[in-house]
């Protein structure tokens, strides 16, 4: 099993390095990574095939000096893999952000000891493939939709959440970088997310399968968990669980209210409302919607609410059955149909 997953994995990293990022072996390719976990082992062998001239760097192994060094040696356009069953730290050195300062490639896989089960490792492996047409199809076409939107109805379970008022200028994570500053990000990809253009202008009530929990990792409860919101926050729960109501007073506690801002369409079709993995921000890309609660936003910045300002972005996925853009569905069942 773990010979064709490393084979699969290769094959869709492979596709990753040409089609999304361009690389050749004009640029000089950097792998930096552990082996502390199964999908870390896994990837690490996998960019070992599809980057046979790369260079190699075991992250715990390695001096920091050693690290900085190799870093400070690429030149705009090389590419950088950062393998992560945690999330890797230099002191005040913010790796990711450090290389987009020097225009460097970059494909991050974080957190990946959060996904320890065979199902999960088969599950990230598939969600590595990049189906080129389907995301640049999807993701420009969801877009450019939103963009001229006035209103928007998620049906749930019988519940209706009614956004009113058009949103923000949508962004997309599809593997298209053509029109960004930098060239890269968190993998596996797939998502196209907006807000309200006027956050107390979101009213109803929605269904959720799953959430970030305090210890952020995915949390499934027994049963869909029906959240009231109105004027633009989250001011009820039905059908909810301890865990659940840990992370809405988890927000309170320094919030007050619990906002609901982003509202994020996942097109990844590897994970589903059945098959998901434990990593929250690898499940937020499923083939579906979600929300994010608390004030923080990196992306859109409100009146009295400064960029990354607030203390909590805690994801949460819908049990949609239809979304409808103005009078146009374009989410049905489990599929996108635009």
């Amino acid at each position: 099993m773990t010979d064709t997953l490393v084979q699969n994995a290769s094959k869709n990293l492979t596709d990753v390095l040409r089609d999304v990022f361009l690389h050749d072996d004009s640029s000089t390719a950097l792998v930096i990574y552990d082996l502390d976990s199964p999908l870390s082992r896994i990837l690490t062998k996998a960019y070992r095939e599809a980057l046979p001239r790369g260079n190699f760097i075991h992250f715990h192994e390695t001096d920091t000096e050693l690290i900085l060094s190799s870093i400070e040696a690429l030149k705009a356009g090389d590419f950088v893999a950062l393998v992560q069953s945690t999330s890797f730290r230099l002191s005040a050195f913010r790796i990711r952000i450090e290389l987009f300062k020097k225009s460097i490639k970059v494909a991050e896989h974080p957190h990946l000891g959060r996904m320890p089960s065979e199902e999960e490792v088969n599950t990230y492996v598939n969600a590595l493939a990049y189906e080129k047409t389907y995301y640049h199809h999807m993701g420009h076409t969801l877009k450019d939709m939103v963009n001229v939107a006035e209103s928007a109805v998620v049906h749930s379970g019988g519940e209706k959440l009614i956004y009113q008022g058009g949103f923000e200028p949508a962004k997309i994570n599809i593997g298209d970088y053509s029109q960004m500053k930098n060239m890269g990000g968190q993998f596996p990809i797939g998502e196209v997310f907006t807000e309200s253009t006027v956050l107390t202008s979101l009213n109803g009530r929605t269904n959720i399968i799953a959430f970030g929990d305090t210890n952020y990792k995915v949390n499934i409860p027994p049963q869909p968990i029906t959240i009231v919101i109105e004027n633009g926050h989250l001011v009820a729960t039905e059908n909810s669980t301890e865990e659940f109501e840990a992370v809405l007073d988890m927000i309170k506690a320094e919030e007050q209210v619990v906002w609901v801002r982003e509202l994020g369409l996942g097109l990844n079709r590897a994970m589903s409302k059945s098959n998901y993995v434990s990593d929250m921000g690898t499940y937020e890309r499923m083939c579906g919607l979600h929300l994010s609660l608390g004030a923080k936003h990196g992306i859109y910045a409100k009146e009295g609410m400064k960029r990354n300002s607030g203390k909590f972005h805690i994801d949460v996925m819908i049990d949609t059955d239809t979304l409808t853009l103005d009078d146009t569905v374009v989410f049905d069942g489990e599929k996108w149909v635009v």
